[in-house]
């Protein structure tokens, strides 16, 4: 691990895009910042889609992250709402891979265990924590933002460890660890 590192965390979403940025130094995690992009006046999937990208693109170009920690989809009964998670989480990822961060995904019972050491935390019980964590003054009235934060908090606590979820250096690693499903296609 580099001394200085910065991990954008992403809760990637069609209605709500959560991230949260923070700073490593010295084995020493520190905050820097959490929003959202709120895209529920967008009735265009597909115009979404493109701001999902184009705000990755711009975090990338301002905070230029070193990893980014994105929130894997989860799987729900409504096959068209994950078929939408998807699709953001994927454009969010293809962002990160055409600037060359490494991004590396994680489920949302990883990150909350990570965070509050109980996989089925609520929304609220993380964003308490990380505001005990990283020393937040006020919480966000949407918890999206905290989400994203989380899955850095999530990534900077799994850091050297074996096992951490899927993970992606370029559009190359992509390829070679997905390439049995690129193939059925």
């Amino acid at each position: 691990m580099a001394k200085e590192q910065i991990i954008l965390g992403i809760d990637p979403g069609t209605t709500i895009m959560g991230f949260g940025l923070i700073k490593v130094e010295n084995k020493k995690m520190s905050f820097l910042q959490l929003n959202e992009l709120d895209l529920k006046k967008y009735d265009d999937h597909y115009l979404k889609l493109k701001l999902i990208f184009e705000r990755t693109i711009e975090l990338i170009d301002t905070h230029h992250p070193d990893e980014i920690a994105i929130e894997a989809p989860f799987f729900g009964k409504n096959v068209q709402s994950m078929l939408k998670l998807g699709r953001a989480q994927g454009v969010a990822m293809a962002a990160g891979l055409s600037r060359e961060v490494p991004v590396t995904e994680y489920s949302p019972k990883k990150i909350k265990m990570a965070i509050t050491g109980n996989g089925n935390a609520s929304k609220e019980q993380v964003a308490k924590m990380l505001q005990s964590l990283l020393k937040l003054k006020t919480l966000p009235k949407n918890l999206d933002s905290t989400d994203g934060l989380a899955a850095a908090v999530c990534h900077f606590y799994n850091q050297g460890r074996v096992e951490i979820g899927k993970s992606y250096s370029g559009w190359a690693s992509f390829v070679k660890q997905n390439s049995t499903k690129i193939n059925k296609q």
